[in-house]
């Protein structure tokens, strides 16, 4: 096996420990911080009656059953490519990016309902000094967790852990509107606890809707952004030998990305040349955007269209 190929391989295997590694640690995290959340709120729910805080345990019964859902899912999305799969599992995690949209915006449209009641019939939050201290001990904890999915994002790019941080971004926030809807409902404004709720729910549809943006993003094979893409081209055209490239594709599934493109080359070469060359530049793109797959159709220049010559001129 000749040396560039086994150090890709290398690469590449790396890379999928080290994003399985840490996708999976962000997903167990998440489960842990939401469980223990969901325990307290609920307690801190029972004894004030409070609908935001009704709202902040509905968020995080769904926060909890997403990430566990988001342990099962991985263990199928970091599965190598088979028979039946050839290019991996990768899309998994956009499937599921979609089933967590689902259920935040199931959840939005129950907290809407429930904190329209609670406008129109405002009742005085009992306990408060409980529900006050379980919701600042949840922002701390939901606080520590986001900034650690933050740090995984910027490693992986997991669009599960994107989509599972949105969920626990918007319980800082919904967090925060408890503590002043619990405030302000102590006979300042008795509708504040309702019309936090409603806020929330609002903020939630807003997250659902992105999550759904980026996970259809990827469903439908969409290019690479515009910065990767310009690598790529740089990369090609970079080579001495390269004299031009052409319908050059992209998509990427999970953490993999996937580059096809036509590679120009003079018409005096061999075949060995220019295999040559096509792995050179493929060892160059791997190296600079793992773990990827290319794959370089050799043309030789004579046979590129007048057309596209003429395209390039203009």
């Amino acid at each position: 096996m000749p040396e560039k190929t086994v150090i890709k391989k290398t690469s590449d295997q790396i890379h999928h420990k080290n994003y399985a590694y840490w996708v999976k640690l962000a997903a167990i995290s998440s489960s842990s911080v939401a469980m223990l959340l969901v325990i307290i709120k609920f307690y801190a729910w029972l004894i004030s009656d409070s609908s935001a805080m009704l709202a902040s345990t509905t968020d995080s019964i769904l926060d909890l059953f997403a990430s566990v859902m988001n342990i099962i899912i991985l263990r199928f999305a970091l599965a190598p490519a088979d028979k039946e799969h050839k290019f991996g599992h990768g899309k998994a995690e956009s499937l599921a990016g979609l089933v967590q949209a689902a259920f935040v915006l199931g959840s939005a449209l129950l907290l809407i309902f429930n904190g329209v009641e609670r406008v129109i019939n405002p009742q005085m939050i009992v306990h408060s000094e409980v529900a006050i201290w379980v919701t600042i001990i949840a922002i701390i904890l939901t606080l520590a967790l986001v900034v650690f999915q933050r740090f995984v994002i910027k490693r992986t790019g997991s669009i599960v852990i994107n989509a599972d941080a949105l969920h626990y971004q918007s319980d800082l926030f919904l967090n925060v509107g408890v503590l002043a809807a619990i405030i302000l409902s102590q006979g300042i404004w008795l509708q504040a606890d309702g019309v936090f709720t409603i806020a929330v729910a609002l903020y939630l549809l807003f997250g659902a809707g992105q999550i759904i943006y980026q996970s259809v993003y990827q469903l439908m094979d969409h290019e690479l952004n515009d910065d990767e893409v310009a690598k790529i081209t740089t990369i090609i055209l970079a080579h001495k030998h390269a004299l031009g490239l052409h319908e050059l594709r992209t998509r990427q599934s999970g953490m993999h990305r996937f580059i096809q493109f036509h590679l120009e080359l003079d018409d005096s070469l061999s075949l060995l040349q220019a295999h040559s060359i096509g792995d050179d530049i493929e060892h160059k793109i791997c190296q600079a955007l793992a773990p990827c797959e290319v794959f370089i159709h050799h043309d030789p220049s004579s046979v590129v269209s007048e057309e596209l010559k003429q395209q390039r001129k203009e």
